[in-house]
Formats: structure tokens, sequence, C-alpha cells
């Protein structure tokens, strides 16, 4: 815990409520206090270190709700460990991940969790939690669920899609729906009709339709949206809240404006690829397209005016990446001649406070609601806040200096992931983070790494805090 006191003084303080011109003093690696410029308090306060942001917007760390570092999928692991993946992360001023562990089918939650537990340990330079993948819901994985939400890990991911992988049917969904709805965990739902699309994907090799774009149109926005509203229906008889992950689809985000409007407690999360890529990147030629296979899939470029609509209008929530990279070679190229084989997940968690940067500019959210979507609401939501996601005395000193100004174009060339393409190659964007601290300690300073392996702590969270 870093003992420093630390003043930041000069920047335009942004938060899910408020901008304002304040100085933030910072004590044993928690916000101290917050007074406006040149006012006596401020001008009374003395500190160790005093960091300059003027020019700057001094803004929370953000919380990336969905990543999958090291994670095990088609016969190969995502290629950002713990270590490379949370130092990326601090490189894009996210400086909370949440990440997913895994119970293998047949085994208990517990070692799974406490797989990932040892993954993570002593590895993360910046904060981490875990939500828990279920891939097998029966009597005894029901109780654990329990146990869980005691140690701080208080939300469930089930899949509607991959048969004989992650996939529950609607009976076990049903029974993880009605015991969350007792322990006050939150479902979170892949929704696609994985059966469905399994038929698809068959019928797609047998023509000899073997290219990546055929990923993106088996995986139907008809299969995308049939299984939300089972999720949602499936919620309301349990009685239990429901989060959809990666939503893409016009269709789906309807779905959940339906339910929302009814007053139920659904909530939808989408991710940068979904914004601002589309079905013709899947279309690259040289089977470049498998950069960009992941599932939900790309969907063609008009679905981004109703996921941009959903952000403003709140009928989407949460801006995470679902960061699950695979390099091009050797990784992606698994599935030549078979898009089916190849891993499903894009690189994105150093991009994604960038992005939407960039989206304020382009006039599409505002900046106190790019705050809202990347640091605020998912830590409401995952019982993270006020510890995380805003800039308040008493929140833990997570805290970004973002120059607004500066330009950049992204590049595989210099982005820190482990991965050997970049989503977004020869993107020209505004903003760019300068300063990162974690817990008082300085992790990027002046666009230089001073964090370290070791320094991020596992977060036990409260349960959803929109409930």
């Amino acid at each position: 815990m870093s003992s420093i006191r630390t003043l930041i003084r000069g920047g335009l303080v942004i938060t899910a409520s408020d901008e304002l011109h304040a100085d933030v003093l910072i004590e044993d690696g928690r916000v101290a206090a917050l007074a406006a410029h040149g006012t006596a308090a401020a001008e009374t306060w003395t500190a160790d270190r005093t960091i300059d942001a003027s020019g700057k917007y001094v803004i929370p760390g953000g919380v990336d709700a969905h990543t999958h570092m090291e994670l095990p999928f088609g016969g190969t692991a995502a290629s950002d460990t713990f270590e490379t993946g949370t130092r990326a992360a601090a490189w894009g001023g996210t400086t909370t991940i949440v990440d997913f562990a895994v119970q293998t089918p047949g085994h208990a939650l517990r070692e799974g969790l406490d797989t990932w537990y040892d993954k993570a340990d002593g590895k993360c330079a910046v904060d981490y939690a875990f939500h828990m993948i279920l891939s097998d819901v029966n009597e005894r994985t029901l109780k654990e669920m329990d146990h869980l939400v005691g140690e701080g890990v208080t939300s469930f991911k089930l899949f509607m899609a991959y048969p004989g992988v992650f996939y529950s049917d609607d009976g076990q969904i049903l029974r993880a729906m009605q015991r969350a709805s007792g322990n006050g965990g939150l479902i979170m739902m892949h929704a696609e009709n994985g059966i469905a699309i399994d038929v698809l994907v068959e019928q797609a090799l047998a023509r000899g339709e073997t290219d990546p774009r055929h990923h993106g149109e088996v995986r139907k926005v008809l299969l995308e949206a049939e299984a939300t509203h089972r999720a949602i229906q499936l919620a309301r008889v349990a009685g239990s809240p429901l989060y959809v992950v990666h939503v893409s689809a016009e269709e789906a985000v309807a779905e959940l404006a339906a339910a929302r409007d009814k007053g139920l407690p659904v909530f939808g999360e989408t991710c940068p690829q979904y914004l601002f890529l589309s079905t013709d990147n899947l279309e690259e030629p040289d089977f470049q397209g498998a950069k960009y296979v992941c599932s939900t899939p790309l969907r063609p470029r008009e679905h981004q005016a109703a996921l941009w609509r959903g952000l403003r209008t709140n009928d989407l929530q949460v801006v995470s990446t679902d960061h699950c990279p695979f390099c091009f070679r050797g990784q992606k190229e698994l599935g030549r001649g078979d898009f089916s084989k190849i891993p499903n997940g894009l690189p994105g968690v150093e991009n994604r406070m960038d992005l939407l940067h960039q989206a304020v500019l382009d006039g599409r959210i505002s900046r106190r609601r790019w705050i809202e979507i990347a640091c605020a609401t998912p830590a409401r939501m995952f019982g993270l806040y006020p510890q995380k996601g805003t800039i308040a005395p008493g929140s833990d000193a997570d805290i970004v200096l973002y120059d607004p100004h500066a330009e950049q174009v992204i590049s595989a060339e210099t982005h820190h992931m482990n991965v050997d393409y970049s989503a977004y190659e020869g993107k020209r964007i505004t903003g760019r983070v300068d300063t990162v601290l974690s817990r008082g300690e300085l992790v990027i300073d002046r666009r230089e790494f001073t964090g370290r392996a070791g320094h991020g702590a596992f977060i036990p969270r409260s349960t959803c805090q929109y409930l």
C-alpha cells in the first residue's frame, strides 16, 4: 500500500455524475479529498509528490468486467497471461479486470476457482476479481454457488452456446437462476442458440463454405435474439436478475429494451468490436478475416447504430472487451480450411478506454457517459462501487490522467497485449493515457511503465448494486 501523500493538481475531474476543475489528494492508497482549484482548502494541501494534470482529464481507472486471460479454448489458450494482460490493461487506462474462472465439467466449482487464483496470484499489475463459469449445473455445484457468493465471487456465467464444452440446457439454466435469486448472485448469459448454430455449421462445412466469413453467417442474428428472449423469460420464471454479455445485434437489443420497459432487472453489455468493426472485417482476404472471429460474431455495419443508441438510452449499460486474444500465426491459423476450428476471441483490453473517448469526440456519447459505461456502471453491476469506478473520498486511488488532445495510431507494433495483430490496426484516434495510479501507486508515469507484477490484488465483490 502506498503511504506517499500524492496531490494531483490542475486537471478536469470527470466521473459518471460530475465534471469539475478540482485537485485530488491521495493518502494511504485512497482518495482523501477533492477541492476546487485555487480554493483555500486546496492551497493548504501538502504532499510528498505533486502531479501536474494541467490540460488533462483526471478520470477513474477503467473497470473491464469481461476478460479471459490464459483461457484454454479449442485446443489452445488465450495468449495473454495475467501478467501481460494486466500490464496492457494499465497502458489502456484500465485498473480493474474481472476475469472468468472456469469450472471443468464433472469437477467442483471450487477446483476451477482455485486454478484461477493460482494463475493470477502474484502476477497482476492491476487489481482483479473473478466471475465463475458454470459448465456443469447439478445439486453439488448449485450449493457451491452460495459459498462463492460468500467469498466475493458474486456472478455466474452460463452458456446457451458451445454444446459439449460450456453449454447448459434450459433446465440447468433455470436451476442456476433460481439459486442466484436466493443468494444474491448475478447470472451472466452468453445468449446464442448453440444447438441450432451447430446444425448450420455442419451444413455450411458440407457445402464447402470454410472461410472465416461463414463464422458470422451461421451464427445468425435471429439465434442471438431468440436466445436473449429465452434467457429473459427463464429469468422471469426464476425471479432472477440477468446480465447478457457481448450483445452484438439490433434484434437482441430490442429484446433487452422490451424487458427493461417492463421494469425487469435485465442488463446488457456490448464490446468495442461490435461498435467499431463489422462483417467487412470477417471478409478480409487471405484468411485475414480469422483475426476477427469471436462469438457473438461481428455483424453487418448497420447494427452499430442500434448499439450506440442502446448505450445512450441505457438499454445497454456496460462496455467490456471480452478480451480473449489468440495470435494469428499458430493459433487463428488452426482454422484454415474449417472456420469452426478458429479460436474465438479478439484482443482489446488496451483499446477500450481510447476507442470510447473517440466516440465522445465523434458525438456518440458524452464524456460522463464514457466514464459511466466504462468505469462506474461495471463497478456497480459487479459489486465494486465506490471502491472502484469513481473518484470520491474513500475510493481506491485508481486514477488515470488522460490527455484528450494526444493523437495516436493503434497498431500491433506499439500495443502491449501479447498478440501478433491488432483488431484496430492503423486506426487514428485522439486521446491517450498519460499516467495511471493503482491504489495510489504509479503504474504508468508519463507514458513509462513503472508498475510491477504482484501489485494487483484480488478484490472480493459484494452483490450487484442495481438490485
